[in-house]
């Protein structure tokens, strides 16, 4: 609407009567009567940091309307959001599948373990017969987990409450962060993640006037791993010094170094915000295509094992039958 030459205040009212839900309704009501009380828009934002607003909205914003070219920054704005939200939404749907096979998988057997094998182990305690001993195993698991499944739950959901504060204290946050950039496999795709986000979130606020080391300020807080986050802080500290973002990004050992040499040709050649916006691109290209092949060995290695536990079940169950039968394996 505001391209297309509408008004600040009444393209925000417009947005106020298509608000969806009561809260953004308020929040750009909010944001309507400071622009019409004499703020500017970067200013009415700054009212609702941080949230729902970042520094990135704002700064952006503020870019925007220092150079007199407010409509392209949210124009730029709206892209970059529409494509991390995309990129977000790959990364949800390639997990999706396996965890759907888990956890489908896990209630099947813990469907058998606590409702059909304790009808069979009725059967075979009333005939007082001696069983093989992969059936006892299992009518020992069965039993088990039908009188302390209370106990399980409480360590599971104990070791869940326990990670969850530990993760978001400062300290704790950052020794999992560490920790997931040392796992094999694991560590390689988070920091292409974390390179893609670094890449595009940078680039989209160089290309739209934020100076650098406002940006940089931004994008360390937009970092989802506090490894990554405190390297672009430092990151700051050495554009600050003179240093170039390249030779700043070079001193991170897991940063990707592809990344590091197109950031490097950005800077030589002067298009540095091209250079991040190319190397975001290929780094999101390159977590779908490395998450495809990594679900891709997950998905039957899950349902192996899934096959595995039933059979296990089933062949018991059925050594037990034979034995009291009396009918040779």
């Amino acid at each position: 609407m505001f391209e297309a030459g509408v008004p600040l205040d009444r393209a925000l009212a417009i947005l106020e009567d298509l608000a969806l839900g009561p809260r953004l309704r308020v929040i750009v009501s909010d944001l309507l009567r400071s622009v019409r009380g004499g703020a500017s828009l970067s200013e009415a934002l700054a009212k609702h940091h941080p949230r729902p607003f970042s520094r990135l909205y704002i700064n952006m914003v503020r870019a925007g309307e220092k150079g007199g070219v407010l409509e392209v920054t949210l124009r730029r704005l709206a892209e970059f959001l529409e494509s991390r939200a995309a990129f977000t939404e790959a990364i949800l749907s390639a997990l999706a599948y396996p965890l759907v096979v888990t956890a489908v998988g896990g209630a099947a057997v813990v469907f058998l373990l606590t409702f059909v094998i304790p009808r069979f182990a009725t059967i075979f305690s009333d005939l007082k017969q001696a069983i093989p001993l992969p059936t006892q195993i299992l009518m020992a698991v069965s039993s088990t987990l039908r009188e302390y499944w209370w106990v399980g739950a409480i360590v599971i959901f104990a070791g869940i409450f326990a990670w969850r504060v530990w993760t978001r204290s400062p300290e704790g946050r950052l020794q999992w962060d560490r920790t997931l950039l040392g796992m094999p496999h694991v560590g390689s795709l988070v920091m292409k993640i974390e390179a893609a986000r670094f890449a595009r979130t940078l680039g989209t606020m160089l290309k739209s006037g934020v100076p650098v080391l406002g940006a940089l300020a931004v994008v360390g807080d937009m970092m989802s791993n506090q490894v990554v986050g405190r390297a672009v802080d430092r990151l700051g500290e050495t554009v600050k010094r003179g240093g170039t973002l390249a030779s700043g990004l070079a001193e991170h050992a897991n940063f990707p170094p592809l990344a590091v040499h197109m950031v490097r040709v950005g800077e030589e050649t002067g298009r540095l915000e091209e250079m991040l916006l190319k190397t975001a691109e290929t780094f999101e290209t390159d977590v779908r295509t490395e998450l495809k092949r990594l679900i891709g060995l997950l998905e039957p290695a899950i349902i192996l094992l899934m096959g595995v536990l039933v059979a296990f079940i089933v062949v018991a169950m059925l050594m037990a039958i034979f034995s009291i039968n009396e009918i040779p394996l």
